[in-house]
């Protein structure tokens, strides 16, 4: 499997990033650059910042303060048109998968370029697709194992295949990178294995990419070459999964009585 070099070009790149909803401090002065190709798991208790962090990296969330390069653009010059451009090459697989039930399988694919192609263009696939759009999605369907779903609707499927119809989608926007956010949180160990594994891989076949936050500490530990550990909205720990001291993560989950009674 090919490393990330020194010399590939830098993804996302965030500089003393600060984050707020009101008066909580969703981020605190975040400091970190993932390069193309790179591949890495975001871990933390709930309300740590994970998703925060994948809204500003992909530029549907703007930081209070602090700078934010996306693609090598800072995101806080970018004109609405450069905006939706960048948007478009950042595929987002959300933690509710963002899936139309009542449509069929290739419609919500085909979903996945609306931001290239407009109102206009979307409307015209989502109608009438051609017959290489069609022929496009039916390999994607190959490539996560699912290619006799094609006509299927969508609320018709188990949920392990529901997450790779979002999977098919996020490829057909034909991305420069791909943010999961908890995409294993609804299905069983085995198929949340799986589906972590066919994003890895897929990420390496086509130089992608790969920001994944996870709640599975086991699962990002056997599956990332980086972690990133987040805590408060601030960066406890960024290194491989071979450098983690027990220390280090029993600091990441450890719950101060304060918070034991405000989760719960």
């Amino acid at each position: 499997m090919p490393e990330t070099t020194h010399s590939s070009p830098t993804t996302f790149h965030l500089r003393k990033v600060e984050c707020r909803y009101g008066k909580l401090k969703a981020l605190a002065s975040v400091s970190l650059s993932i390069k193309g190709e790179e591949r890495v798991a975001i871990v933390g208790p709930s309300g740590s910042g994970k998703t925060t962090l994948l809204r500003l990296c992909n530029a549907t969330l703007q930081a209070n303060s602090g700078t934010i390069e996306i693609l090598g653009s800072n995101a806080e010059n970018l004109s609405p048109r450069q905006l939706r451009l960048t948007r478009s090459r950042i595929a987002t697989i959300p933690q509710d998968l963002g899936l139309v039930p009542n449509l069929r399988v290739w419609q919500n694919i085909v979903s996945g370029r609306i931001g290239k192609l407009g109102l206009i263009g979307n409307l015209r696939n989502l109608l009438v697709p051609s017959k290489p759009t069609m022929t496009k999605i039916h390999t994607l369907l190959e490539r996560v194992g699912i290619e006799e779903k094609l006509f299927a609707r969508t609320s018709e499927l188990s949920g392990g295949q529901q997450q790779r119809v979002a999977v098919a989608r996020a490829l057909f926007q034909e991305p420069k990178a791909i943010l999961a956010d908890e995409p294993v949180s609804s299905v069983d160990p085995a198929r949340a294995t799986s589906l972590v594994e066919l994003l890895n891989d897929i990420a390496v076949e086509h130089g992608l990419t790969l920001l994944m936050s996870l709640h599975n500490l086991e699962l990002a530990r056997t599956s990332f070459p980086r972690l990133i550990g987040l805590r408060g909205g601030k960066v406890l720990f960024d290194q491989s999964p071979d450098q983690l001291e027990p220390g280090e993560l029993e600091e990441l989950y450890h719950l101060e009585p304060d918070e034991i009674l405000e989760r719960g």
